[in-house]
């Protein structure tokens, strides 16, 4: 496995882990700060829209796995698609499971750290 491919599955893992533990900062710290996310039904939304929602859902409990489909480096940009399935627990207990394909691209630093600069997130509601 390149480098560059470990950075990026590390980037996913670190994600999946900070988002079950609720760090967001440490999720924001793998986004670029031009990043832009596209779920459906919703106008595309940014780094700042995302902190905001990730603060409101802060009492949210969140488990999940995901399965890395494919990873392509292209110099300094990538793209990953991946399966995601996550439960969502509110508060009360009450559970909401989602399932699906994302499609995301990342972009080097000329740090050589990855982030994530553009991502379309297809989960849906399973039962």
């Amino acid at each position: 496995m390149h480098d560059d491919e470990r950075a990026i599955r590390d980037l996913v893992s670190t994600w999946m882990a900070a988002s079950q533990a609720g760090e967001v900062a440490t999720v924001l710290g793998l986004m670029a700060d031009d990043v832009v996310f596209m779920v459906p039904g919703q106008e595309p939304f940014g780094k700042e829209a995302f902190a905001a929602a990730s603060q409101a859902m802060k009492d949210i409990r969140f488990e999940g796995s995901y399965d890395i489909r494919e990873i392509k480096v292209l110099g300094d940009w990538a793209y990953l698609r991946n399966y995601i399935a996550m439960t969502v627990t509110s508060p009360g207990g009450e559970q909401m499971r989602r399932a699906g394909y994302t499609l995301s691209i990342l972009r080097k630093q000329p740090d050589g750290k990855w982030v994530l600069a553009r991502d379309a997130n297809l989960l849906m509601n399973v039962s």
